[in-house]
């Protein structure tokens, strides 16, 4: 399968909150979200997530956008876990 980045932002440079996070997440059909040990996968069509759902997961405690995110094709990856990013292999 070919991966092709879509889109990256350096957090550090960039603050994103969220009108911006929810614009982003609205361009993808499946986010997926690590934070810690915990995984969420969300089929943005089957699922439908709310906005306070997709705050809870985008946001960090800053109320910014998680870092390290990153679109990769029609998949947006949120915060670092190696697990979520084996997943991306599926």
């Amino acid at each position: 399968m070919d991966h092709h980045i879509a889109e990256t932002v350096d957090a550090t440079k960039v603050k994103l909150g969220r009108e911006d996070a929810l614009k982003l997440a609205k361009k993808v059909t499946r986010i997926i979200a690590g934070k810690g040990k915990k995984i969420t996968s969300l089929d943005m069509k089957k699922d439908k997530p709310d906005e306070e759902t997709l705050t809870g997961i985008l946001l960090g405690p800053t109320g910014n956008l998680r870092a390290p995110t990153m679109i990769v094709g029609n998949t947006m990856l949120v915060g670092f876990n190696e697990e979520a990013y084996a997943i991306l292999k599926d």
